[in-house]
């Protein structure tokens, strides 16, 4: 036994030099040519909604939300049935372009197949309150968004045609954030996803009601003429590459002479039209989307 414990020491030594080495090491420390994993993952798509938007105010004003806060109207907050709380959704009402951002604090609604419950105060310059409810396109933004009303989305149109089943009453659907434009056609890596859907469809969540003192449609003013041959030649032009939208000239007065504009359709919903502009401005056509006037 004697004979072998001049080998001892040494191999002790070693093993102890190799653990000081394997502890003192890096902990971020990775095998050549791999890539170090990070620990906050990145987000690739954005969560939208599509439906009917209401709005709640003075009487739930001080009342205990289903989060535990008192409701207080003048506060840009909401409800939704299932978005964890605290969630923030930039939301726009259609019909008009106009946007809000907003954070969920309670749990609702649950009439009409309706998607949200705005306060009073972000109800108010999406024009809900007017008309009681509207249809909105809502998508959930980053925490450290600011409340309040915001800028029109600039993709609002693409997000809007994104809808993968635009006949329901209500969607729920996730589209890339990199949304391709209506111009370009996606990639099937770029396809919106379906979430969530209603059963009932569109036309059965929309009384009549609703639509007293709101904006009828939209159209897209293609164009103003002193001469009303450029403006036929403008119409005819645009009948040849869109012969399924309604395209007339209209006459009027401008200081004392006449003028001639082409007028685009008469759609529905503000992204409809903002899509035919768009289009319509690849073919090398100007024009600006109109609200028709209140009935």
């Amino acid at each position: 036994m004697i004979l072998f414990r001049p080998f001892k020491v040494p191999v002790l030594s070693s093993v102890l030099f190799l653990l000081l080495t394997l502890l003192s090491a890096p902990a971020h420390a990775t095998t050549p040519g791999t890539t170090k994993a990070t620990s906050t993952p990145t987000t690739s798509a954005t969560t939208v909604l599509r439906g009917r938007a209401s709005w709640y105010g003075s009487y739930f004003q001080g009342r205990r939300t289903t989060s535990g806060e008192r409701f207080n109207r003048f506060k840009y907050t909401c409800a939704h049935k299932t978005l964890p709380f605290g969630t923030r959704m930039r939301v726009t009402n259609v019909k008009n372009g106009k946007s809000v951002v907003v954070r969920v604090t309670d749990r609702g609604p649950y009439r009409h197949q309706r998607i949200i419950d705005l306060s009073e105060i972000a109800a108010r310059p999406l024009g809900i309150t007017e008309c009681g409810a509207a249809t909105v396109v809502a998508e959930v933004v980053a925490p450290e968004t600011p409340l309040g009303p915001a800028t029109t989305p600039d993709n609002l149109a693409a997000l809007f045609a994104a809808d993968p089943n635009p006949e329901a009453a209500f969607t729920t659907y996730s589209v890339p954030n990199a949304i391709p434009t209506l111009a370009e056609p996606a990639t099937p890596a770029e396809q919106p996803v379906l979430i969530a859907a209603s059963s009932a469809s569109k036309i059965e969540v929309m009384t009549a009601t609703e639509s007293v003192n709101c904006p009828s449609g939209f159209l897209i003013q293609a164009g103003s003429f002193v001469d009303a041959a450029n403006a036929h030649a403008v119409e005819a032009r645009i009948k040849s590459l869109l012969p399924e939208v309604q395209v007339n000239v209209s006459q009027y007065l401008l200081d004392g002479r006449q003028r001639s504009r082409v007028l685009v359709g008469n759609f529905g919903e503000r992204p409809e039209a903002e899509a035919v502009r768009q289009q319509l401005m690849v073919w090398g056509i100007g024009g600006m989307v109109r609200e028709v006037a209140l009935r």
